[in-house]
């Protein structure tokens, strides 16, 4: 039976282990490999996100085996600025717990949508997650799918 998540503001003092996380799932990412290589300075946890109380961490057995940030939009609504979960953890339902948590995250903070910049590859992660496709958006390393789950009230 696999261990018990729990969600929790992330740390400041976390940041260096959270970007060495985001290293280590975006490298295991063919699509994003080389770029990443070429780019280092993409993996980046603002520091500001995280003391903001921007950012949360998924732990299991005190280890942290994911993270998302949930930042505000001047529309009012919420951005899900990063979604990580490590490379050995994936398909455990990590990542929908954190997606799970971004909503009620961005939900309680007014917002009435939750928006994010998805990778082509994450496409079918984030329709299964209720968001919906609503454009594309061109990123330094390539295209990306401008995505929207609406928040109705809770």
């Amino acid at each position: 039976m696999p261990e018990a998540v729990h969600l929790r503001t992330a740390l400041p003092a976390e940041r260096e282990l959270l970007q060495a996380l985001q290293t280590r799932a975006s490298l295991k990412n063919p699509g994003d490999r080389d770029a990443l290589l070429q780019h280092p300075d993409a993996i980046d946890v603002p520091l500001e996100q995280i003391e903001a109380g921007h950012v949360f961490v998924a732990e299991s057995a005190g280890t942290i085996v994911g993270f998302a940030a949930v930042i505000p939009r001047t529309d009012g609504n919420a951005e899900l600025d990063a979604l990580f979960v490590e490379p050995g953890c994936w398909r455990r339902g990590i990542g929908r717990q954190l997606v799970g948590h971004a909503v009620e995250v961005a939900r309680a903070r007014g917002a009435e949508a939750l928006h994010v910049i998805g990778n082509p590859h994450a496409e079918a992660f984030y329709r299964s997650s209720g968001f919906e496709t609503t454009g594309t958006f061109k990123t330094r390393f390539g295209g990306g799918l401008l995505m929207r789950r609406l928040l109705p009230p809770g």
